[in-house]
């Protein structure tokens, strides 16, 4: 018996995604040609649901059945996303602390409480049925009365979520004696609220991350079926795949996964790259490229996750740009070099070969 050529049916292999929601399969041929597609809404038992969505996408790509079943390659994030509820001291800082630490890691945002915790709040933060409680607290050598207060009654309350500790130095100690006295589970981390108006999240997006991996297959990774078949949560898989594509390609690549439960945005070499381009075609006005910069250098620095801060920061580290080395007298296709308003015959609207000079963009972003 001859094996299969890399055209044939039967050498073609299943890619499978399980979402929280869809089950999405695609058979994709050994030379790399997608051969035929199928989804299946995801079953309680997951199992069930992957196994129908494989078998149609063998057979919408010609695949005989009642034959050898196909390999199968598969990512999963049937679990869905971390639910996090965040305590803090002020509504607006906790919020959008919590916001950026949720950000391309698995998590969701469903609860914000602030202030000390009592009885309706307590019950209100059990009902919201967390997967992990942020708890922040104030800047750095802040009254600790509120922080520890909130431990403690955390340490009280029913649930075996675990606590994300990121609260000053000064109370971290005290607040996490608090919690463990609970048995409570704690990760601790820097303080996210370091200075007014600073947040700095990495850290605690990190964790966030770590979390939402013990769940994000919706079984358990390992021995089982499904735990073995699909080992990889579907946001790493997503990242790898966009760098292996960068690196066939040559060129950068940004991809934007939109999910059921979230949405993660996943980048290789791609962000400077793509505003050079909206420059050079005229999209991108000087005025846009210089508030924009930061925030660019933002995304690339900071791996599979979005930029913490998507405007604010670019406003300010626009004042904080260097100088242009030189001007182009509107000639010039690269941002730095010509920095006035478009006009005939500028860089906006000139091919970049035609470049001399070049400026350095220069950004300062905390919570990267």
């Amino acid at each position: 018996m001859t094996e299969p050529s890399p055209g044939d049916p039967r050498s073609a292999a299943v890619c499978l995604d399980v979402g929280s929601s869809w089950t999405k399969a695609v058979l994709v041929r050994a030379d790399g040609t997608p051969a035929g597609f199928a989804e299946h809404p995801t079953t309680p038992d997951v199992q069930a649901g992957v196994d129908a969505a494989v078998a149609a996408a063998a057979a919408s790509g010609g695949r005989p059945s009642g034959g050898r079943a196909p390999e199968v390659l598969a990512c999963s994030s049937a679990g869905g996303p971390l639910r996090l509820v965040v305590v803090g001291a002020e509504r607006l800082t906790a919020t959008e602390a919590a916001h950026r630490a949720c950000r391309s890691a698995g998590a969701r945002v469903v609860g914000v409480h602030t202030g000390a915790l009592e009885g309706d709040a307590v019950r209100e933060l059990t009902g919201q049925r967390p997967g992990a409680v942020l708890l922040l607290g104030g800047a750095d050598g802040g009254d600790p009365g509120v922080v520890l207060h909130n431990a403690g009654r955390l340490a009280r309350t029913r649930g075996r979520w675990p606590v994300l500790l990121a609260v000053d130095a000064g109370a971290r100690a005290d607040a996490l004696g608090l919690l463990r006295a609970g048995g409570r589970s704690v990760t601790s981390c820097p303080n996210a609220t370091p200075r007014p108006g600073e947040i700095v999240t990495g850290p605690v997006r990190d964790a966030v991350a770590e979390l939402y991996a013990g769940q994000a297959l919706g079984v358990q990774a390992g021995p089982g079926r499904l735990g073995a078949l699909a080992p990889t949560r579907t946001p790493l898989a997503v990242a790898a795949g966009v760098t292996a594509l960068a690196r066939l390609t040559g060129t950068g690549v940004l991809v934007v996964d939109v999910g059921s439960a979230t949405t993660d945005v996943h980048g290789s070499g791609t962000a400077a790259g793509v505003l050079v381009e909206a420059q050079s075609e005229g999209i991108v006005d000087p005025v846009e490229a210089d508030l924009l910069g930061p925030t660019v250098a933002a995304l690339e620095s900071s791996g599979p996750a979005v930029p913490a801060d998507r405007g604010a920061a670019a406003e300010a580290g626009g004042s904080r740009r260097s100088p242009p080395s030189s001007r182009c007298g509107g000639t010039c296709a690269t941002p730095g070099c010509c920095r006035t308003p478009a006009r005939p015959g500028c860089w906006s609207r000139t091919p970049r070969s035609r470049c001399r000079a070049r400026a350095p963009v220069v950004m300062s972003d905390s919570s990267s």
